[in-house]
Formats: C-alpha cells, sequence, structure tokens
C-alpha cells in the first residue's frame, strides 16, 4: 500500500549546491587571474604594454582562422587532458605519457603507411593498434608497481627516456623509416595511406579537425565511466583510500593495471589526430611535450572531463594567439610559456586556498547546526517542564 503523502520530488535546481559550484569554480578562476596580473607585471617591467599584448591575443584568437586552430589544438590537448586525469583519479601519478603517446603514434604511422585496407576498416586499426601499443608501455609501470612496488612517479619518467630510444632505434632508415635517400635529411616514417586520411570540415576559419567528434566521444565515455559504472565506482573508491577499497572488496592490483592501461590507451591516440587529419607521417613535424601539457591541462580542470575541456580550450587559445605576438608587437612569445607555468603554479595555491576555505565553511555549518540542535533540546525540555 502506498503511502498517502508521498514525499516530494526535489526539483531539478536544488539538486545542486550553489557554494560548492561556486568553490569549484573559484580554483581555476583564481589561478587564470593571478597568471594574469603576474605575466602582466612582467611585461611591464621588460616596457612592453601589456593591455596591448593581451589585445593583440584576443582579437587573434576570437577571429574565425584562430578559432579553428584553438579547436584543432584543444583537440589534442583534451585527449591528453584525459589520459593524464584517468590516472589521477586513481591517485595514479602516470607521467609517462609522453612516451606513450610517442609510440602509439610511431606504431600507428608505421601501420598506416604498409597497409591499405577501405577507411572504414583502416581507420579503426590505426586507432587501436595506437591504443595497444600506449596501453602496453603503460601497463609496464602498472606491473612495476603493482609486484614490486616500484613509484609510477620514478618508472614513468625513466619510461619516458626509454620509449625516446625506442623511437629513435626504430626509425634508423630502413626499419620503420624508408631508406633513405641521397639528398634528404629528414628522418621519418613513409606517409600513410589514403584510407586512412580522417575527415575534415571545411569551415570559413580553416579546415576543422573531423578528430573532435573523437575527443568528445573519449570525454562522453570518461564522465559514463566515473559516474555511471561499477568500475568508475571503485575506481573513485581505491583512489580516496586504497585501504577502505581493499575492506570493501575491491580488486587494488587489478584496479592498478586496469586504471595504467586505460591511461595509456588513451595517451596513445594523442598524437593521432595530427598523424591522419595534417602531417600524415611521423617525423620531425610531431610535436613534442604533449604529455607534460596534458598533466597541466589535467590540474587545471581537476580530472573533471568538462573541466578538461575548459582547460584544454584556455591552453589551445593561449598557443595560437601567443604566435601573433612577435608578429604584431615584437613583445616575445615566451610570455605565453610563462603564462602557462604560472598557471599551473597557481592553480596548485589556488586548490589549496579553496580547500582551506571550504573545509571551514563545512566546520562552521556543523557547528550552527549542533548549536541549534542543542537549541532545540533546551525549549523542549522547559516545554515538558
Amino acid at each position: 500500500m502506498t503511502s498517502p503523502n508521498p514525499p516530494a520530488k526535489r526539483s531539478f535546481a536544488s539538486r545542486f549546491d550553489a557554494e560548492k559550484i561556486l568553490l569549484a569554480l573559484a580554483a581555476p578562476v583564481l589561478a587564470v587571474l593571478l597568471s594574469v596580473a603576474i605575466c602582466s607585471v612582467l611585461l611591464a617591467v621588460s616596457g612592453k604594454d601589456p593591455f596591448d599584448a593581451f589585445d593583440v591575443m584576443i582579437r587573434y584568437g576570437t577571429a574565425s582562422d584562430g578559432q579553428v586552430l584553438t579547436l584543432n589544438r584543444a583537440t589534442v590537448y583534451y585527449i591528453a587532458g584525459c589520459a593524464a586525469a584517468f590516472g589521477f583519479r586513481m591517485n595514479l601519478f602516470n607521467i609517462g605519457v609522453e612516451g606513450q603517446y610517442r609510440l602509439g603514434v610511431l606504431f600507428a604511422a608505421y601501420v598506416g603507411s604498409v597497409v591499405d585496407l577501405p577507411s572504414f576498416i583502416q581507420i579503426p586499426l590505426l586507432l587501436v593498434t595506437a591504443m595497444l601499443v600506449g596501453g602496453l608501455w603503460a601497463s609496464v609501470a602498472g606491473v612495476l608497481k603493482v609486484y614490486r612496488g616500484v613509484s609510477e612517479v620514478i618508472s614513468t619518467i625513466m619510461l619516458n627516456a626509454i620509449a625516446t630510444a625506442v623511437v629513435g632505434l626504430l626509425l634508423i632508415p630502413g626499419r620503420f623509416a624508408p631508406a633513405k635517400s641521397a639528398n634528404a635529411n629528414a628522418i621519418q616514417t613513409a606517409p600513410v595511406s589514403e584510407s586512412s586520411h580522417f575527415f575534415s570540415i571545411e569551415t570559413a576559419g580553416g579546415t576543422l579537425w573531423g578528430f573532435i567528434f573523437v575527443a568528445i566521444l573519449i570525454g562522453v565515455l570518461f564522465q559514463f565511466t566515473l559516474t555511471r559504472t561499477r568500475f568508475g565506482f571503485d575506481l573513485r573508491a581505491t583512489g580516496r583510500s586504497e585501504t577502505a577499497a581493499k575492506a570493501s572488496g575491491v580488486n587494488v592490483k587489478r584496479m592498478v593495471l586496469t586504471s595504467m592501461a586505460v591511461s595509456g590507451a588513451i595517451a596513445g591516440l594523442i598524437g593521432i589526430p595530427e598523424l591522419l587529419q595534417s602531417s600524415f607521417y611521423f617525423g620531425q613535424s610531431i610535436q613534442l611535450n604533449l604529455g607534460f601539457i596534458g598533466i597541466s591541462v589535467a590540474l587545471l580542470g581537476r580530472n573533471s572531463p568538462i573541466g578538461i575541456a575548459f582547460s584544454a580550450l584556455l591552453f589551445a587559445f593561449l598557443d595560437v594567439s601567443g604566435t601573433q605576438l612577435p608578429l604584431q608587437g615584437d613583445y616575445p612569445q615566451e610570455i605565453v610559456l610563462v603564462m602557462q607555468g604560472t598557471i599551473v603554479i597557481c592553480v596548485v595555491v589556488a586548490y589549496e586556498l579553496v580547500r582551506r576555505y571550504g573545509l571551514k565553511r563545512q566546520q562552521q555549518k556543523v557547528g550552527a547546526e549542533l548549536a541549534a540542535q542543542a537549541a532545540a533540546a533546551a525549549a523542549n525540555k522547559e516545554v515538558a517542564a
């Protein structure tokens, strides 16, 4: 028999705590503002007008061609951020994203140059190749951590160095790279087949990479896994407390191995947009340090798929618009690197300040509730007397 007065459902708006949302936004916004202030001081000290520099960046970044370049760059940064964030949610610091993506894109470029299948088979084959290579390379660090207790920070840093050596070894002419001609200086793989080219969208501002939809799909799957699956629950629980997760029946060792493999698999896709939509081969044109940028993007985005999207757009905007500084005002382009670096430093400080403030607010709320309960109990006693 149902109750005559069922509890009223909470409205959609009442499910959200406005104060929590503001605290979540406060840290990244504060970090960006602090970074802008620091860079403004540096530009002013060097004799440059910071307002003119920011005006150059904003005008180019908001133009149609700048927007397309920003979205293309943000696609790569978003995948890199998701790769790093997946490990962070497990409390694993996968510093080896750099090596994992370089090996993944190298093997995908080689397979794409020697295999020529229809596009609906060829492109998934290259994606799976990159993910398998990246996942297997990351699994080495997972195995070392689980069975030998080696810190994943140390092992992944060392694996980055090993990956660089492996790439150099495989790019020796006659292996993954074709035999070098007499008038060629660059060492690179052969171009991938035409069937490997990913679709693109022609806009008024230029060519928009179709791989942006793959990046969106990665974000959706990331969010769904975290919030709607048992694996995501175990992932978050283990990241917060391995002891508590183990006591509740979670196989922590398996979670570490799986998380490292998935993080590496996502990392393997980082270089694929540029390979299949721009350069079409692995060589000197492949951008370096994307793994480390991904770590910064993940930190600023608080390891959330939605937060990482805004963070990737910000970093991409700074990179793209920063190229115009030396061209339109003799400004140092290095100011963009300074801004990105200070954002990372400021975000750590801002998160700690916001965390302490949030903890203080929670203590105040608990104190107020206890005081209200005590006052109500005292009033009830007086009424009873």
